[in-house]
């Protein structure tokens, strides 16, 4: 390197991982081998966000900047052989959104030092990237709580001349997650045709999308499990589970540029037939004692709602204790009793009609279906359901910048962080370490191979 040996820079207590609001302070490393004239040493720390319409391209379309702070650790002078350390120290904003790395784009945040030597002198310059995590606490999102319901009714045609009807219901037992908790997915496929269905599926789906000229959105099964068939006029209740990987957190809180959704996705492989359920990943799990009471609203309302009776009416009952008037002719009045009404007849009720998908129309009557088939009765064991193990897609974390399947730390992080792939399901309730930064110097990065 010539006259300069070494030119690092060092975070304070090799931190890597920092939150919003907080401070980022460290040291300027210089080692010269002989005199090394310099008109200012300065320090730069940046966050933004850069998207593409190409993969892997860093020549962004669209950019967003954060923050941008640049101090001069030293003036103009010489720097004598030796070694030579200059401080610095910068404060992260508190709307700074969490680091993130994508095909289309990233969150990147860093700190550059420079030394600006004489004109015609060669300039030197160091970089080092830090990762921040902003925290998404799935208690404080809005219409969290409950589970995850959804029903699709759909008509489909098969061999040419006849019609049937598919009802799929589906759910899930919460509406968010963090990393290492299980999705429990319950599905109840009524197959109405005198044909069996394919296989059911249910898919950990995420959605990225850019806000390039064009929105470029990049969709990717995270993980996938899959059932078996359903048969002609029967009915099938089909329960899983998802395990959820290592993941981003699903709202990027500060960014404009990029979106990040999560849904499961319960579908037949035939007839198509599909239904979504959104879900929301976050980094502090969801606490039941956070949980709004369910008869809050109407305990509220009971009372308001007793007082209100019509004007100069009296009240239902007095109790036994309180005195009488003095002079009840003038405060009681009589009510004739009025003989009661006779109960009205219901209107009929018309026949319903079946709901159909707008895209497949019937071409024939529907087809001669089994007794007992349009009642839908449970079949419950009578036809084995199949059951494969999840299977999870070899880039399924491209999306979760140096995330790493490494051992517990129970002290490194507080609770409900971020955290691992777990090693076993009872600790996925246990405090977790933070996820490490990316490693933005390697080109290659993300690696599939870090599965």
């Amino acid at each position: 390197m010539g006259k300069l040996q070494e030119f690092e820079i060092a975070f304070d207590g090799n931190k890597v991982v920092y939150s919003p609001g907080e401070s980022i302070t460290g040291t300027v490393k210089i080692k010269v081998a002989q005199a090394l004239p310099c008109k200012a040493i300065k320090v730069n720390c940046n966050g933004f966000c850069g998207i593409s319409t190409k993969v892997n391209d860093t020549a962004w379309t669209n950019e967003e900047q954060y923050f941008n702070t640049t101090v001069s650790v030293a003036d103009k002078g010489t720097l004598k052989p030796g070694d030579h350390t200059f401080p610095f120290k910068f404060l992260i904003p508190a709307t700074a959104p969490t680091s993130y790395e994508g095909n289309y784009g990233k969150i990147i945040y860093r700190v550059r030092s420079f030394i600006d030597t004489p004109r015609f002198s060669k300039d030197y310059s160091a970089e080092k990237s830090f990762y921040l995590l902003s925290l998404l606490n799935l208690n404080e999102v809005p219409d969290i709580w409950g589970p995850n319901q959804s029903a699709v009714t759909q008509q489909f045609t098969y061999m040419l001349m006849k019609t049937g009807t598919i009802v799929l219901k589906a759910q899930t037992d919460m509406k968010g997650y963090t990393p290492g908790q299980v999705i429990q997915v319950i599905a109840n496929i009524h197959n109405q045709s005198g044909k069996s269905t394919g296989n059911v599926i249910a898919s950990l789906m995420q959605r990225v999308t850019y806000e390039t000229k064009r929105p470029t959105h990049d969709l990717r099964v995270i993980a996938q499990v899959e059932g078996g068939v359903v048969k002609a006029g029967k009915e099938l209740e089909w329960k899983e589970q998802i395990i959820v990987p290592p993941l981003p957190q699903s709202a990027l809180n500060g960014c404009d540029l990029i979106k990040i959704e999560y849904y499961v996705k319960v579908s037949l492989k035939t007839p198509d037939v599909m239904l979504t359920l959104p879900i929301q990943i976050g980094n502090v799990s969801l606490d039941k004692k956070y949980r709004p009471a369910a008869n809050s609203t109407s305990s509220a309302s009971a009372p308001a709602s007793a007082p209100a009776s019509a004007p100069g009416s009296a009240p239902a009952s007095v109790p036994s204790s309180l005195p009488a008037p003095e002079d009840s002719t003038s405060t009681t009045a009589t009510t004739p009793t009025l003989p009661p009404r006779p109960v009205p007849k219901p209107a009929p009720r018309p026949a319903p009609r079946s709901r159909m998908s707008s895209c497949h129309s019937p071409s024939a009557p529907p087809a001669e279906f089994p007794e007992g088939a349009e009642g839908g009765t449970a079949m419950g064991g009578a036809y084995p359901n199949k059951r494969q193990s999840q299977l999870v897609s070899p880039n399924a974390f491209s999306y979760a910048p140096g995330l790493f399947f490494g051992q517990d730390h129970p002290d490194a992080a507080p609770r409900g962080a971020t955290a691992p792939y777990p090693t076993d399901i009872r600790a996925s309730a246990m405090p977790s370490p933070h996820i490490i930064p990316p490693d933005y110097s390697t080109p290659s990065y993300p690696r599939d191979n870090a599965v």
